[in-house]
């Protein structure tokens, strides 16, 4: 028997926040494989009694993938669960490699990032009519280096939503970066620390003293840094409202009212 292996994400940390699907595959899963050290281990309350569990904090890829190759010859549905989206930065091209050269089917449902789990924890939004509809998902250089043409200072100099990743350890770098990149030191930002967890916390300031306040309540890991020219859009009366609900914007459904002539 060779049965399915499906890289779930498990979305940022809350159990409800696992998609449907994900949770469907969870029950029906013989055996599951978990980031334990980033998954909520609350999300695998889905999972059957008897489906066997193991947590891949300790193993390197070559165990990884050597665990799954062997459950999916007993188990119809084997799932790898990943924290927020399997897709982004996730290693699922090399954890899925070994299975295809095995003949054995792969499956990706997505998940929540914490990227947009994130931003509604502060209640903000990522983009802003006429002032960034571009979101830049990255990390700041370090033992995984940043390919060439994609440094983060030529990233935030495009002045656009920058959620960061991975970088929290070094955040008086990622504020030296933005400053030199050409942010000014009172631009905001936002830090969600276990976004969606019991014990999320969430931070503002600015470029000027968010590096002071992470060290002050000891945030240096699983922490997403969200840097924008649309935080604090709904206490700024004066945005620009966006067009998708003008009236004397044309749409499918909403042709422009005729104004009726002048007497």
């Amino acid at each position: 028997m060779t049965g399915k292996v499906w890289f779930v994400g498990a979305g940022p940390g809350a159990p409800d926040l696992i998609t449907v699907r994900g949770a469907r595959l969870l029950a029906e899963a013989g055996a599951i494989l978990y980031t334990g050290s980033l998954v909520a281990e609350t999300v695998l309350q889905w999972a059957a009694p008897q489906c066997e569990i193991a947590d891949s904090k300790t193993m390197a890829l070559a165990e990884v993938t050597a665990w799954l190759l062997d459950r999916a010859q007993h188990h119809a549905v084997v799932v790898r669960l990943q924290t927020g989206d399997p897709t982004l930065y996730g290693v699922v091209a090399e954890l899925a490699r070994p299975l295809d050269a095995a003949g054995i089917p792969v499956g990706i449902v997505s998940g929540v990032s914490s990227a947009m789990a994130a931003a509604a924890a502060a209640g903000e939004c990522l983009t802003l009519p006429e002032l960034t509809q571009t979101v830049i998902f990255t990390r700041l250089s370090e033992r995984t280096a940043m390919p060439a043409g994609e440094s983060f200072v030529s990233l935030a100099a495009h002045g656009c939503t920058l959620c960061i990743f991975l970088s929290i350890e070094r955040i008086e770098a990622v504020v030296a970066q933005l400053l030199e990149a050409g942010w000014a030191a009172i631009a905001p930002v936002v830090i969600v620390h276990k976004a969606t967890w019991p014990d999320e916390v969430v931070l503002r300031g600015t470029l000027n003293d968010i590096a002071a306040q992470c060290r002050a309540v000891n945030i240096d890991r699983q922490a997403l840094i969200v840097v924008s020219p649309a935080l604090g859009a709904r206490f700024r009366p004066s945005a620009i409202p966006s067009k998708l609900y003008d009236a004397a914007f044309p749409r499918r459904f909403r042709p422009t009212p005729i104004e009726e002539p002048t007497p």
